[in-house]
């Protein structure tokens, strides 16, 4: 018969592990046999969510890596089969704030949720709703890699999300097959990043599994149409990494991605907008929330804006003036002075 920890609200310690400033490893190895259930069962509390979790015997093996992308929160798992029940216990106290979303890299997983069931194999993509119940059966050991995504940014109507949970996306072409394979490197190297890159990289990865969600509804958004969708995701991942070049134009961009500046032009105008403004959007965006971030006095406005590819402090205050209808100065003075978000 399954044992089963039902009452973690009685549980006296939290599990430990090494860890640096970004990365948490937790293994049932570090407590004795007899008390891996418990340990295990506070682990996943800790990092994920509140969940049931049953087995066949009374010790497991397990362990799972946690680390930081900017936004995203990535937890590896590898163990035991099990089952694992995301009761309405548990969402009644509070936690849930993301959207999971999990590629199944070894063994399999039988998934319910939202009145569906499916079976998630190696190399597929599931979505987790952490607001509603939920019900995971791992028949055999795996290892599975689980992207939190703050449901902010994902910005998903709730009607949307009801509608891809349960389901497997299946990596076999258009955007999950980009998805699925990205999602595994980012779990094997999101520790090597520095904090700017794990950001830009992180924005990217949510516009990518966001348009993914929007082809399992079946309506691509209008501004990713087919395969221009896929070319424009690589193209602004592509100046993500490059913002801070202040020589980054759009026959520079063109030129890296093999097409013509005219082709490039008619990507960003499928959604209204242009090459050059959505590079100033994502610069003023990073000046924004960087000049927030440091200590008053620390850095000044121009430092930031080189930073940032801007090629002068007076660029960067018209840019910011067009924009924002204030100059820097006053807008951070505001911000400070009101603690409004960036």
């Amino acid at each position: 018969m399954p044992t089963a920890i039902d009452s973690y609200e009685e549980r006296r310690r939290r599990p430990t592990g090494s860890a640096s400033e970004r990365t948490r490893v937790l293994t049932t190895r570090s407590v004795p046999p007899d008390e891996s259930l418990e340990y295990w069962h506070d682990a996943v509390f800790d990092t994920l969510v509140g969940m049931d979790i049953a087995t066949d015997g009374r010790t497991y093996d397990a362990t799972l890596r946690t680390d930081r992308l900017g936004d995203l929160r990535i937890t590896t798992v590898e163990a035991d089969p099990g089952q694992v029940h995301r009761a309405p216990r548990f969402i009644a106290r509070g936690d849930g704030q993301e959207i999971f979303v999990a590629v199944q890299s070894t063994g399999r997983a039988r998934v319910e949720q939202d009145g569906r069931s499916t079976e998630l194999r190696a190399g597929d993509v599931g979505f987790f709703e952490t607001l509603r119940p939920f019900r995971t059966t791992f028949p055999e050991r795996f290892r599975l890699r689980i992207f939190a995504v703050p449901r902010r940014l994902l910005d998903l109507p709730e009607a949307d999300v009801r509608q891809i949970t349960g389901r497997a996306v299946r990596p076999c072409e258009g955007l999950p097959a980009l998805l699925a394979p990205m999602l595994e490197r980012l779990a094997d190297t999101s520790g090597s990043y520095t904090t700017p890159t794990a950001e830009r990289l992180a924005g990217s990865v949510i516009g990518l599994v966001a348009a993914t969600a929007a082809g399992q509804l079946g309506a691509e958004p209008a501004e990713l149409p087919g395969a221009d969708g896929v070319l424009l995701l690589r193209v602004k991942t592509y100046i993500r990494w490059h913002l801070s070049n202040p020589g980054l134009a759009p026959s520079v961009i063109a030129g890296a991605h093999g097409i013509s500046v005219r082709y490039l032009h008619r990507l960003f105008e499928a959604e209204g907008s242009t090459v050059c403004q959505w590079i100033r959007e994502q610069r003023l965006r990073e000046c924004r929330r960087e000049l927030v971030a440091q200590p008053p006095g620390s850095v000044s406005l121009g430092q930031v804006a080189r930073r940032w590819g801007f090629a002068s402090p007076a660029g960067f205050g018209k840019a910011f003036r067009n924009s924002f209808g204030m100059s820097p100065t006053d807008w951070l003075d505001r911000v400070r002075a009101a603690g409004e978000p960036c």
